[in-house]
């Protein structure tokens, strides 16, 4: 957030049209910046983390996860997963928040986003989910998929002005 301040310091952009998105570890960023601030018009969420404690038990390692990126299993801290969790700021969330993941990614599996979808909606904030078929982690990996990604994204902010 100090880097959007210091553009917004240097009038380099608009601070009534600021729209954030990330992919994989950026996703992580992102679903958290919108639980913590109001201020982006729109959000894109792409292959979410949201819940650390269900991604440990069914993403594509979960020995190599829980023993090097925590160090520990889910339920024997179970605080210490879902604080570092976004889901446990889907509460503050008022920012309109797409979801994209593909179905076949099984390092971020698609539970996850569905997790923050469905969460979003019962707390009635605008939403989107998009399914990519037959792709994995590197949604990117087929050009059309780059190509619809895109476009999914700048639509989705389009409609935000």
């Amino acid at each position: 957030m100090s880097g959007v301040d210091a553009m917004l310091e240097k009038r380099y952009i608009d601070e009534n049209k600021l729209y954030v998105t990330g992919g994989s570890g950026g996703e992580i960023l992102t679903a958290w910046i919108i639980g913590k601030t109001n201020r982006f018009r729109a959000a894109v969420v792409v292959k979410p983390v949201i819940n650390w404690y269900s991604f440990v038990l069914y993403a594509d390692g979960p020995a190599f996860f829980s023993k090097y990126w925590f160090g520990e299993y889910p339920w024997e801290n179970p605080d210490h997963f879902l604080s570092r969790s976004p889901i446990s700021l889907v509460g503050n969330v008022e920012t309109p928040t797409m979801l994209v993941t593909g179905e076949e990614d099984y390092r971020t599996p698609i539970a996850e986003t569905e997790q923050f979808y469905a969460a979003l909606k019962l707390r009635q904030v605008r939403t989107a989910m998009v399914r990519i078929p037959e792709a994995s982690h590197g949604i990117a990996d087929r050009p059309s998929n780059l190509i619809a990604k895109a476009v999914f994204i700048l639509e989705w902010f389009g409609n935000f002005p």
